[in-house]
């Protein structure tokens, strides 16, 4: 998996006015906790952290937070998220602290292989029930996703996590019998009949229509958490 170098400032002060300080020069607040040492409050570019977020690995690439003034270094992974809840810009990030050397759990996407049997052949409907699974490995060998071969699975077959096939730098973490994915039949579609309209005295036959055959209906359509400046 990739793995990127922050370069980022310790905040020496924190609280709100520092807050929207941090902002103006165009950085977001975060922190840095993790292994039993104290959190440390840096301030970090969004769009360095946006281009890593966006990257294959996204929130599980491993990064190395080199904080300036040789203040150390310390590997990462993005532990939460802020945005803005209208903008969706970044507005505070988290980091967790690893030991590289030591397992840690993570979620990681699902990537669906394949068209079903029960799709192209049967006329099924392919559900897709759970979009990530939890694993732990080590930080530097998570993937970017898990990909899950689904081109055999037949009408009414389903497949669990348990089914798929893991490598040995993997281990599966939670419930191994959940689905996560499924070819189901498609439901019938309603059939409307139409229904001949009672003759009204006194008015006009259709033109073409036959005495007693109703007319084609008309089908009418329808018409159509509060993030705050303060530091955590």
């Amino acid at each position: 998996m990739s793995k990127n170098i922050l370069s980022v400032p310790v905040r020496p002060n924190a609280g709100k006015s520092a807050t929207k300080q941090i902002r103006k020069q165009g950085l977001i607040p975060a922190v840095e906790y993790g292994l039993g040492k104290l959190p440390i409050a840096l301030s970090v570019n969004p769009k360095d952290v946006a281009k890593i977020i966006a990257s294959d690995s996204g929130i599980n690439t491993v990064i190395t937070l080199k904080r300036e003034g040789d203040q150390g270094s310390e590997s990462v992974l993005i532990k939460d998220i802020q945005r803005h809840h209208l903008t969706g810009r970044l507005r505070h990030i988290d980091f967790l602290r690893v030991d590289t050397k030591k397992s840690v759990r993570v979620r990681v996407p699902v990537r669906l292989i394949g068209t079903p049997y029960g799709v192209k052949t049967e006329g099924g409907l392919l559900e897709f029930v759970h979009r990530e699974i939890e694993i732990e490995c080590l930080p530097t060998n998570i993937p970017p996703h898990i990909d899950v071969d689904v081109s055999n699975l037949k009408l009414n077959e389903s497949i669990r996590f348990d089914q798929i096939t893991l490598s040995g730098d993997f281990k599966l973490i939670g419930e191994a019998h959940e689905v996560i994915a499924a070819v189901h039949e498609r439901a019938e579609e309603e059939i409307v009949t139409p229904v001949a309209a009672a003759p009204v005295e006194g008015a006009a036959p259709v033109e073409g229509a036959a005495a007693g055959t109703p007319t084609e209906p008309e089908i009418v359509g329808k018409k159509g958490k509060k993030l705050e400046d303060e530091e955590k």
